[in-house]
């Protein structure tokens, strides 16, 4: 399979090297800040770049009847503009905040203790991440898809990054360098604490999501997650 990068960052490389550990090659890299490039040899785009690239590469991608596999965060609020191009354009588009097999179980996890909770509201919900100091967005957006499954079935309205709201779900975002992403949900009551956990122990687990993402992806037609991926949910 043909890959193209779309953002050869440190997440691009480690990409690469799994993708040509899997017996695949990459015919594009999109260093940041490139605007011309190519699309006529690969079978499949992933971008990994920057939230005031990614809609713009997603959309050049549709375009040119490309798949594209898209782990950038910070732009979803064209994410629906985005899923109405690609039916327009019988395009082929999979986005998710975060790739790893390993977290994607956890947000099933996390979906099924929030209903288990639903009926519990003297237990008080908080959630904690944690990213190195390069990440441009906070909350990250796995934490993103972590509190808006929590909100389906809490009593909070929206989650803040401000502890002062005491009526919304309580984001706290840390940076701190060279830490890959760790996640942690609690549920809190005078009684006992409830808490569940992902830590990330390198990029490895994300790389290799998205190059399963991508075999699995070529072929086909439509928007598509991770559970489409995993067959889960």
């Amino acid at each position: 399979m043909k890959i193209g990068l779309l953002g050869y960052g440190k997440m691009g490389k480690t990409i690469e090297q799994i993708a040509l550990h899997r017996q695949h090659d990459i015919t594009l890299k999109v260093e940041k800040d490139t605007d011309s490039y190519a699309l006529e040899n690969i079978d499949v785009a992933i971008d990994f770049s920057t939230p005031d690239a990614a809609v713009a590469n997603i959309t050049k991608c549709f375009n040119h009847n490309i798949p594209v596999i898209s782990g950038t965060t910070g732009w979803l609020d064209h994410y629906d503009d985005v899923v109405a191009l690609c039916k327009e354009k019988n395009g082929t588009f999979l986005y998710a905040s975060n790739f790893s097999l390993g977290v994607n179980i956890f947000f099933e996890l996390n979906k099924t203790l929030s209903k288990l909770m639903k009926n519990l509201p003297e237990y008080d919900i908080s959630m904690e991440e944690i990213h190195h100091t390069e990440k441009l967005d906070a909350p990250s957006g796995t934490a993103i898809t972590l509190a808006e499954e929590i909100l389906k079935n809490s009593k909070y309205g929206s989650w803040t990054l401000d502890a002062a709201k005491l009526n919304d779900l309580h984001i706290h975002s840390k940076r701190i360098d060279k830490v890959p992403g760790t996640h942690q949900v609690v549920y809190n009551s005078s009684v006992d604490t409830i808490e569940i956990k992902h830590t990330a122990h390198n990029r490895d687990g994300f790389a290799l999501g998205a190059v399963i993402a991508a075999e699995w992806i070529v072929g086909k037609k439509g928007v598509f997650s991770m559970k489409d991926v995993l067959n889960i949910g």
